[in-house]
């Protein structure tokens, strides 16, 4: 069996674009993952901790066999290689971090894990990239499409699309 899964990427330490599209490479390494799509990169500005850099974010859809928590592990394993450090202060720079935003229809509340992400529908730095990735898509445990909810998000940062300078 495999779910659609949708998550969150986010960098604003070191290389931020290699550190997300390594991220991407290491997920698709695994032969459990499949038909990885992205949205575009955007750059947005730190909530509640904002003295630091500013974050470039993603969202990935993907298709695995994993379940909810080996994928966690697997994303674990990956924040690590990348240079996360485990013992950091909350909402501190990040080389990376990856979060489960959806599971398929996954409902899952415990200390590790919530699915779907207990924030996501206050964050404009995951609805805008998953309002441009899957517009019509109907957000677990409610009835609005995605589209719909970045209209009503609370949160008021910040949030372009990031362009790549070619001549740097």
């Amino acid at each position: 069996m495999s779910n659609i899964i949708h998550l969150s990427l986010g960098s604003n330490l070191g290389d931020r674009e290699s550190n997300i599209a390594s991220s991407i490479a290491m997920l698709g390494a695994y032969i459990e993952n499949k038909d990885i799509r992205t949205s575009s990169f955007y750059v947005s500005e730190p909530l509640y901790n904002t003295n630091q850099p500013p974050f470039i974010n993603i969202i990935v859809e993907l298709n695995t066999a994993f379940t909810p928590f080996q994928f966690l592990d697997k994303i674990h394993d990956i924040e690590k290689m990348l240079g996360r450090k485990i013992d950091r202060e909350k909402n501190a720079p990040r080389t990376i971090d990856i979060d489960i935003i959806l599971f398929g229809d996954a409902f899952i509340h415990t200390a590790e894990l919530t699915i779907p992400h207990s924030h996501a529908l206050l964050r404009k730095f995951v609805l805008v990239p998953l309002a441009e990735l899957v517009p019509d898509k109907i957000f677990p445990g409610t009835k609005h499409k995605m589209i719909d909810l970045l209209e009503k998000c609370p949160d008021t940062s910040i949030v372009d699309k990031y362009l790549i300078d070619k001549k740097a």
